[in-house]
């Protein structure tokens, strides 16, 4: 299977550059596999699909201030954080990468520089920070750093807390599981009125989700791993729901990926703890163990996102899912959706 299967026309007005207000006011476009039918909503009416006998799946990983920008004589430089791997040393991107030469210090402020000590593949750098005063790094980073919205927002006027979910909760994620950005506090508790069992995992968003796919046969797109936590009164009641042939409905792509991730085929039950996952979720290459159905947004065309989505499609007995996936992406570009972060939603059951 070939990247470019994937590829779809988007006009750049349906690109959303601002949240929905209220956020349940978006729409939502349910696609029900048994029937192949399609209903046009919002996602507050997503009570209509859900029922007592479900468990709804959040990740409630937190957005940190992972974009620094600063200038060094009056030219823009951007340190992307990826991921700590020491008590001064992160996985980073840089622009212009050109500008960041191993053992060359730069000053980012008065109260930090850093220095690259290493080039690894994919344009990451591993960066070593020295701190100038101040008495932690991470404080200083944070306050440092700003809202990491992706480069296809352009011009929002949104502030940090619209690109957090209402439950967000465990920092570390350098987007947001948007999927997640729709519920409203009282969305979710008429769900729990309703009797819906919501549990909450985490995945730290990183470049496993948002790398793009640059090969063309997907079998040669190397995944990045991302941290993820299953903790253990979750792992409990969701072996207790799998038992109980209750349906599993995942709150986006990165919930799917820790179901999936910590489900353990050999003793047919969740394994609780933190762990890393790389899983690559695509048409052809994967047999679903445990998630039913998926709320999501609206993906980047040949995205490792859309092709997760179509594999799901897949493994709901859709025949030919990647021309299914894509009918849908048309009919909600002629439907005027809004795509990507602050856009609308998909319900697929």
């Amino acid at each position: 299977m070939k990247t470019s299967d994937f590829d779809y026309y988007l006009p750049e007005s349906l690109i959303a550059q601002n949240p929905a207000f209220p956020r349940d006011a978006c729409r939502l476009l349910v696609y029900d596999s048994k029937n192949d039918s399609v209903e046009h909503c919002h996602f507050y009416d997503l009570p209509k699909f859900l029922s007592k006998s479900d468990v709804l799946v959040l990740n409630k990983s937190r957005v940190v201030p992972a974009r620094i920008l600063f200038r060094v004589n009056g030219s823009l430089r951007e340190i992307f954080l990826l991921k700590q791997i020491s008590l001064n040393t992160y996985e980073v991107l840089l622009k212009p990468a050109r500008n960041f030469k191993v053992g060359v210090i730069v000053r980012v402020s008065e109260e930090l520089e850093c220095s690259v000590t290493e080039v690894l593949d994919d344009g990451r750098r591993i960066l070593s920070f020295n701190l100038l005063s101040g008495v932690d790094l991470n404080s200083v980073l944070f306050k440092l750093g700003s809202m990491p919205l992706p480069p296809y927002i352009k011009h929002s006027k949104a502030v940090f807390e619209d690109y957090q979910t209402v439950f967000a909760e465990k920092d570390g994620s350098k987007a947001a599981p948007t999927a997640g950005l729709h519920f409203t506090r009282e969305l979710l508790s008429n769900l729990k009125t309703m009797g819906v069992d919501i549990e909450e995992v985490v995945l730290h968003i990183g470049l496993g989700t948002f790398a793009p796919v640059v090969a063309e046969n997907l079998g040669d797109h190397k995944m990045h791993f991302e941290e993820y936590e299953m903790p253990l009164d979750v792992a409990r009641k969701l072996n207790e729901a799998v038992m109980n042939k209750k349906r599993i409905v995942a709150v986006g792509t990165t919930s799917v990926r820790v179901l999936e991730s910590s489900f353990d085929l050999e003793k047919s039950s969740f394994v609780s703890g933190t762990a890393n996952t790389n899983i690559f979720i695509y048409p052809g290459s994967y047999d679903w163990k445990v998630v039913d159905s998926l709320i999501t947004n609206f993906h980047l065309p040949k995205s490792t996102l859309i092709m997760l989505v179509s594999s799901l499609l897949e493994s709901k007995g859709v025949k030919n899912p990647v021309k299914k996936i894509l009918s849908l992406y048309e009919l909600a570009v002629k439907e005027n959706y809004k795509f990507f972060s602050f856009g609308d939603a998909m319900l697929i059951i």
